[in-house]
């Protein structure tokens, strides 16, 4: 399972930005919303941003490799899965936003959900026609 790898290596990611939050929610003594501190509510984004479209495009990789998508195919969309959500990361997090990251960050995990949404589906057309 080649999506397995991605998936390990993003919740390593996932944990890294999870003890930024806490590190940052330490500094500031806000247990609960950013109270207003603005480099708390940036590790708090970059973290949701992260809970909230990873594991969505990981779960689409996983069932364009189930439906028979080429591992070359899902290596390509695994890194650029790390690409997109490191670039986003480094760029939202930053208190003078280069925007260019956050976007970059954002076509390239729109592109992986895409592709593997459409390879499922070319997949899934082919079996039928078989039939």
């Amino acid at each position: 399972m080649t999506t397995a790898l991605y998936a390990a290596l993003l919740a390593l990611f996932y944990i890294v930005m999870s003890f930024k939050v806490v590190g940052k929610r330490r500094k500031y003594q806000v247990g609960i919303g950013s109270n207003g501190e603005m480099a708390l509510e940036r590790a708090i984004r970059v973290h949701g941003n992260f809970a909230e479209y990873a594991p969505f495009a990981l779960l689409l990789m996983f069932l364009a490799e189930y439906s028979g998508l080429a591992p070359l195919y899902i290596h390509i969309l695994g890194v650029a899965l790390i690409i997109g959500r490191l670039s986003h990361a480094w760029g939202v997090r930053q208190m003078k936003e280069p925007l260019g990251f956050r976007v970059f960050g954002m076509i390239l995990t729109f592109s992986v959900m895409l592709l593997s949404a459409i390879a499922i589906i070319v997949l899934y057309c082919s079996r039928l026609l078989l039939w």
